[in-house]
């Protein structure tokens, strides 16, 4: 039985009280009377009760002051606990910003340094229209040589040739802008994604720093209705650090694949800058040796019409000297003739068939046939003049085509003089037109249909 039970037990009545009856000499009221050890009784069972109250009361606020302190002790180390883990939350959502914010930059840079690049390559690119202008002009060029110069020579394979690099350097020039451009966009599309999950950390963080500020004297704190519910969205830390490092491997990886894509942009442009000289050249030394050709063909048909001229001078002072032998033969002829027959009239005896007549005979056969001789030499030698006539002007034609093609092979090579001479496009159309790769001069349609 407690204390407070052993106080709370009620006297005995009258009724259970043994009473011990007098015969009293003087009349008393009638009341309970109680007996002394029952009086003595009373008064240890208060004083017990008082003492076992008080011995339970000072059992239960010791209790009470204990569990004060364990409560107490118990929420500061909860809250030192929680402030801890604020702390450390705070410091590894820091720590992901910052990673974050780094790998930003990194991609802000690389979308500048891969901005430029593109825009190196779409410049390289429009310079592509230079050379292609003078190529295709060198064969519209070389088109305006007649007769038999009209060849299939070193020269014109060495410009088709280059006219398949340029056309090759500009599909790989303008597949390497499209794929710059779409690495761009990815750059861009994983730098959002960044600064979205940024912005979370930012937020995150804010709301962190404002818990780890917060006290039990705080204003602004209150009771609220199921603060430990589960909210719709919630995930893991493991899933929260995945998140993150998905993005940032993502846009490490976007980083990686621009810069590989930077060195095949260079590597293209290097190549492609190495292909068209060495085939720039090749088709200027082709130009060039077919020219050297010409000239030599222009300077034998030029020595060969001057010895041709001179034979025929030279045949023509003979055809002179032909026709004043013959004439000079004739004379001689009619001498011979006449003194023979001036002889026949020779009377009687006298006509004799004499060394005279011999002589005079033989001097007229021989004379005819000098005259002959001479007559058929002439006419040799006259055919020799027509043929070296005709020659002459074969030989004429030939260095009018030889002169016409030198001059256009000199102008193909004067063109090509502007290769090193960069054009810029005047308009924006001009320029998406080279992007694009369009013709604009028509060229190309007919030398397609020429070729």
């Amino acid at each position: 039985m407690s204390g407070f039970e052993s106080l709370s037990k009620p006297l005995k009545s009258q009724s259970e009280v043994t009473v011990h009856t007098f015969h009293p000499t003087l009349e008393q009221k009638p009341r309970a009377k109680y007996n002394v050890p029952d009086w003595f009784n009373h008064n240890y069972a208060i004083s017990y009760d008082a003492e076992r109250s008080r011995n339970v009361s000072h059992q239960v606020r010791q209790d009470g002051r204990r569990l004060i302190n364990e409560t107490y002790n118990e929420s500061w180390w909860n809250k030192h606990d929680n402030d801890v883990r604020i702390s450390n939350r705070l410091d590894e959502v820091d720590k992901w910003r910052k990673a974050l914010e780094y790998t930003i930059q990194d991609v802000d840079r690389e979308v500048q340094t891969m901005q430029s690049v593109k825009e190196q390559c779409e410049r390289y690119l429009e310079h592509m229209r230079s050379p292609l202008d003078i190529t295709l002009e060198n064969h519209v060029t070389r088109d305006g040589r007649k007769a038999i110069d009209n060849v299939d020579d070193e020269a014109e394979r060495e410009l088709k040739k280059e006219v398949y690099v340029i056309d090759g350097i500009k599909r790989q020039l303008h597949q390497q802008v499209q794929t710059a451009f779409d690495q761009i966009a990815r750059l861009t599309e994983a730098k959002q994604q960044l600064i979205r999950d940024l912005q979370d950390k930012h937020t995150a963080f804010a709301i962190c720093e404002e818990n780890l500020q917060l006290n039990e004297f705080s204003p602004n704190i209150g009771y609220k209705p199921d603060a430990c519910r589960p909210i719709k969205g919630q995930i893991t830390p493991e899933e929260w650090v995945a998140f993150s490092k998905y993005n940032k491997d993502r846009a490490e990886k976007e980083i990686y694949e621009s810069t590989r894509l930077r060195e095949s942009i260079f590597h293209t442009i290097g190549q492609s800058s190495s292909d068209l000289e060495s085939q720039g050249k090749a088709s200027e030394y082709a130009l060039r040796k077919r020219l050297h050709e010409l000239e030599r063909s222009l300077r034998e048909l030029e020595w060969q019409k001057k010895q041709t001229e001179e034979e025929i001078l030279s045949n023509e002072n003979d055809i002179d000297r032909l026709e004043k032998a013959v004439r000079d033969k004739e004379p001689l002829i009619k001498l011979a003739m006449s003194r023979q027959e001036n002889r026949h009239s020779r009377p009687g005896m006298d006509l004799v068939r004499d060394e005279v007549t011999y002589g005079l005979c033989d001097e007229i056969q021989q004379l005819t046939a000098e005259k002959r001789a001479l007559e058929d030499r002439l006419k040799q030698t006259k055919h020799a003049w027509n043929i070296l006539q005709q020659q002459l002007h074969r030989i004429e034609d030939e260095i009018a085509v030889k002169s016409n093609s030198v001059m256009l092979e000199n102008r193909a090579l004067e063109t090509r003089r502007r290769l090193n001479t960069e054009i810029t496009p005047s308009t924006e159309t001009d320029r998406n037109r080279q992007l694009l790769n369009m013709d604009t001069s028509g060229l190309r349609h007919v030398l397609q249909s020429i070729y």
